[in-house]
């Protein structure tokens, strides 16, 4: 195989972004699929330029706009690993985000939902130390979700392993 052909996963996928509100897990599961598919993670988070990060810490929900720039960014880096496959974590809370996300990818990126209950995801922030998404903004992420009709949706109150294991078996 060349490297100019794309390195398929099982599901004949190169990229795959791991998608959900602030504190659904992404990061950690991104990591182990990426351990598991051998495939580079990235995370989305290190991509938001420092305005958002800055918006972000003192209280205040990003706007499309403020995201726009961001999710270019992250679909360049989709792009410039579509032959040789990624995972990104990214928040891709609304259906144009992905569609901005996809562009370019043709049929190799496929996305991965981590759906899981207000109540849980504030529990799990509230134990979150060193982040700059306060968990006041919360709300404004579920205001902003509109979950995916095309994704591999899986829940967030299982343990990573299984939670990982069950998104092999899908792909």
């Amino acid at each position: 195989m060349t490297d100019l052909k794309p390195t398929f996963m099982p599901n004949g996928k190169t990229v795959i972004v791991v998608m959900g509100v602030s504190g659904s897990g992404k990061t950690e599961i991104g990591k182990l699929l990426s351990e598991k598919l051998s495939r580079p993670f990235f995370d989305g988070d290190d991509f938001h330029p420092e305005a958002n990060v800055k918006k972000m810490s003192s209280g205040h929900p990003l706007n499309d706009e403020d995201r726009k720039e961001w999710l270019i960014a992250l679909n360049k880096l989709a792009v410039d690993h579509k032959h040789k496959g990624a995972i990104i974590a990214c928040s891709a809370l609304k259906k144009n985000y992905r569609s901005l996300l996809r562009a370019g990818m043709g049929n190799c990126m496929t996305f991965v939902y981590l759906d899981g209950s207000f109540e849980l995801i504030k529990s799990r922030l509230e134990k979150r130390k060193g982040h700059f998404m306060p968990i006041n903004l919360l709300q404004s992420q579920f205001d902003a979700l509109e979950p995916p009709s095309k994704a591999i949706i899986v829940s967030i109150e299982e343990t990573p392993v299984k939670i990982v294991k069950q998104i092999m078996k899908e792909l």
